[in-house]
């Protein structure tokens, strides 16, 4: 193929899915390659290996998320500096303050405590549907569990659930002309989660509430109370986070069991398996595609040379399948171990609530693989339109029609 003109950049490819074929000539050719940004960007490097990415990502003096944001468009001054305040656009020591006051939602006491919740929530989707055979997985299955999950943990009423849901697409989809048409369109969508954020946090101030959005506003950082403003990018960081890349995972889980039937008839045989696949589903999907980093000053990686502020961009998707580190990585097998994958990140940076992800997925597959064993494809599969996001908007599905569990 060669990997000269090879375009990752484009959302129009990733339509069909992650473009696997060029990562792996990227890879093999030229790992860390330097990449057009059309209409009007300035470029950036593309890192497509997986020791790379690790050793960029525990580099955070040296690859900063701060000085130019984790995406890779540039920002005019003033959205910068409001991106800022998102955790995931920090670095150390701001970076590990507001993570600690975060954490406090996803400790291991708080998700064993959730356990039970989230087994019974599982229960209940698969019950709506059951009884009919047939659905739309992604807005009928997928989309659910970690949508009550999150919104409980923030303290989101259920007839607010999916006011968050659609307020996560049209900040996700910004690739996506099905959920926004605009930047503007983002901007208004963060603007309206904003407002129900502040609207909610009014309640909650100076109370002894458990839910995330009471500790939030309560919470003290440096001796200061954290300003609206950074109460609002907390609040949107969690709910967009805690639900969109969980249902993205639990989709494109389902259909790479669809798409491997001997896979999946060997997880529904033995469901000791059921950690195993969840940690392959992971990296097979990987979620997040990518995240950007902008180099502080100038440095060589694989001999290249990199300027200081070049945006660096670090492709997950890429080095989860990485030959050096994956036996077969382009073959999915639910029995994969040690299975070192990083779609959670690595680094300051990994994910917040990867243990509670975790337990989601292999909760939601419990019951999907007890309940609805011959679940099929009835549809086409469509894909979100994004370099960003490996999403999948829906598919339709069919399987034997079941009785509820009365959960």
């Amino acid at each position: 193929m060669g990997t000269k003109n090879l375009d990752i950049f484009d959302p129009d490819i990733y339509v069909g899915g992650v473009p696997h074929e060029a990562f792996r000539v990227l890879r093999a050719e030229k790992p860390v390659s330097f990449q057009a940004e059309p209409p009007d960007g300035r470029g950036f490097w593309a890192v497509t290996k997986h020791a790379d990415i690790v050793a960029i990502s525990k580099d955070p003096g040296t690859f900063s998320s701060w000085r130019g944001g984790t995406n890779i468009p540039d920002y005019p001054p003033d959205s910068l500096e409001v991106i800022r305040m998102l955790m995931v656009n920090m670095d150390p020591p701001q970076h590990n303050k507001f993570r600690r006051l975060a954490s406090t939602g996803f400790t291991p006491r708080m998700i064993a405590r959730m356990e039970e919740y989230i087994r019974r929530a599982a229960k209940e989707i698969v019950d709506e549907v059951i009884e009919q055979g047939s659905c739309d997985f992604v807005t009928k299955i997928a989309a659910e569990l970690p949508l009550i999950v999150i919104a409980d943990i923030m303290g989101v009423p259920k007839e607010d659930r999916h006011l968050v849901f659609d307020w996560s697409n049209r900040l996700i989809g910004f690739d996506d002309p099905e959920f926004q048409t605009s930047l503007e369109d983002a901007q208004m969508a963060a603007a309206e989660l904003w407002g129900y954020a502040n609207q909610l946090a009014e309640g909650r101030k100076g109370g002894d509430g458990k839910d995330l959005t009471s500790v939030l506003v309560n919470a003290v950082v440096d001796g200061e109370q954290l300003t609206e403003m950074e109460f609002d990018a907390f609040f949107l960081l969690l709910c967009v986070a805690g639900n969109e890349t969980t249902r993205n995972l639990i989709s494109g889980g389902m259909l790479a069991l669809i798409e491997n039937p001997a896979q999946r008839a060997r997880l529904v045989a033995d469901r000791s398996l059921l950690p195993t696949a969840v940690e392959e589903m992971l990296r097979w999907v990987t979620p997040v595609i990518h995240f950007r980093r902008t180099a502080t000053k100038d440095v060589e990686l694989r001999g290249q040379q990199i300027k200081e502020n070049d945006k660096v961009v670090l492709f997950y998707s890429s080095a989860n399948r990485d030959e050096e580190v994956f036996t077969d990585g382009m073959t999915f097998d639910v029995g994969r171990d040690p299975n070192p994958h990083i779609a959670f990140g690595i680094g300051q940076h990994s994910c917040l609530g990867l243990n509670l992800a975790r337990l989601e997925i292999q909760v939601m597959f419990e019951e999907l693989l007890a309940r609805m064993p011959d679940i099929e494809l009835a549809g086409p599969v469509r894909r979100l339109r994004s370099n960003f996001i490996n999403g999948v908007k829906s598919f339709p599905v069919t399987f034997t029609p079941g009785k509820r569990s009365d959960a």
